[in-house]
C-alpha cells in the first residue's frame, strides 16, 4: 500500500499518469476501483490515467453513460460511473463482464460493486484533505 499527498489537481493527475505507466509496463489488464466522496478528484486521476493508457482521449465523468470508452491506446480503457447503480444485476444488462476482458477498466463509486469487485482489483481510495489538497492511497499495486 502505498499513500501519496497531492497538493493541487495536476499532482492528482500525475499520480494517475503514474499508474497508467506502471500498468503499460506490467503488460496485463487491471481493474482499478476507485473510492472517494463527490468532488474528491477521481475524475483528475482517471485523466491522468488515460494520459498514458489513451493518449489524447477527452476524459470526463460517465455518469450519465455509467461507460465511456477510450481507445486511442494499445489496449482500451473503460472508465466506470457506478454511483447510480442500485444493485449489481443492472451490470449484466450493460455487458460489465464483456469489458473486464476487453481491456483495462476503472470505476468510480466501486462499493457499489460489492461481492462483484474482480479478485486483484488495483484500489484507489481519494480523500479530501482541504479545497485543494488530496490524500491517495494505492493498493494491491506497487507505484
Amino acid at each position: 500500500m502505498k499513500t501519496i499527498v497531492t497538493h493541487d489537481v495536476s499532482e492528482t493527475e500525475d499520480i494517475g499518469r503514474q499508474l497508467g505507466e506502471k500498468i503499460i509496463s506490467s503488460d496485463k489488464k487491471h481493474f482499478i476501483a476507485m473510492y472517494g466522496d463527490l468532488g474528491a478528484g477521481k475524475t483528475a486521476f482517471v485523466r491522468g490515467l488515460a494520459s498514458c493508457l489513451s493518449p489524447g482521449s477527452r476524459v470526463k465523468s460517465p455518469t450519465y453513460t455509467i461507460v465511456n470508452e477510450y481507445r486511442k491506446g494499445l489496449v482500451p480503457l473503460f472508465h466506470f460511473d457506478l454511483y447510480r447503480i442500485g444493485d449489481t444485476s443492472e451490470l449484466d444488462g450493460f455487458g460489465f463482464d464483456e469489458y473486464l476482458a476487453g481491456g483495462n477498466c476503472i470505476a468510480e463509486w466501486s462499493e457499489n460493486l460489492g461481492d462483484m469487485l474482480p479478485d486483484g482489483a488495483v484500489k484507489v481510495t481519494i480523500e479530501k484533505l482541504d479545497d485543494v489538497s488530496r490524500k491517495i492511497t494505492i493498493e494491491n499495486f506497487d507505484l
